[in-house]
C-alpha cells in the first residue's frame, strides 16, 4: 500500500467542498505556501513526500492539507491535459457581452457547454471570458454560432483562436 493511500487505494485526504465556508480565510504561513506550490506541481504527491519536503510530520502535513481544503484554498485536484493529444485540437478564448445582471444565469449555461474549460466574469470591453477546447474548427464554429449565440442573455461574442499555449501555474 503506497503512502498517502488507504487499504482501498483511495487518497484519504478529504475532498474539496463545492464552496468555502463564509468565514474569512485563515492566513497562510510559509509551510502552507510550500505545500500549495508542491501540490500545484504534483497533485499526486504522497503525504509522506509533502511532509519530507516541507519538513513537518506526516500528521501535520495531513492536517494542513485538510485545512487548506476545508478553507477552500485548495479547490480540487486534477490532471494536466494535452488537449491536442486528447482529440481537442481547436482551442479558443471567446469574449462575451451579456445583459446586465445576467451573470449567474449565463454562467450556468456556459458550464454546460461541451469543451468549456474556464469561465471568468471580467471588466473592460466585454463581460465574460470563456476558454473552450473542441475537436476541430467546425465544432468550434457550431459551439459559437449555434450554442453561445442562442443564449438570450448573450449580446455579442468574439472568438480568439489559440495557436499555442503553456500552463504556467502547473509547469513541471
Amino acid at each position: 500500500m503506497a503512502d498517502g493511500q488507504d487499504a482501498d487505494g483511495a487518497d484519504p485526504v478529504a475532498r474539496p467542498q463545492d464552496s468555502a465556508p463564509d468565514l474569512p480565510p485563515r492566513p497562510l504561513d510559509a509551510i502552507d505556501r510550500d505545500i500549495l506550490q508542491m501540490l500545484q506541481t504534483d497533485g499526486r504527491a504522497s503525504i509522506r513526500s509533502v511532509a519530507e519536503r516541507v519538513h513537518v510530520s506526516r500528521a501535520n502535513a495531513y492536517s494542513r492539507i485538510n485545512r487548506l481544503i476545508e478553507d477552500g484554498v485548495i479547490r480540487g485536484f486534477g490532471a494536466r491535459i494535452d488537449h491536442e493529444r486528447a482529440g481537442q485540437g481547436a482551442s479558443a478564448y471567446i469574449t462575451l457581452k451579456i445583459v446586465q445582471n445576467s451573470w449567474r444565469t449565463v454562467r450556468e449555461q456556459l458550464r454546460a457547454l461541451p469543451g468549456a474549460s474556464h469561465i471568468a466574469l471580467v471588466s473592460g470591453d466585454f463581460d465574460v471570458l470563456l476558454l473552450v477546447h473542441t475537436p476541430d474548427n467546425r465544432t468550434l464554429r457550431e459551439l459559437v454560432l449555434t450554442r453561445l449565440q442562442a443564449i438570450p442573455e448573450v449580446l455579442s461574442t468574439r472568438t480568439l483562436l489559440v495557436f499555442e499555449e503553456d500552463d504556467l501555474e502547473q509547469a513541471p
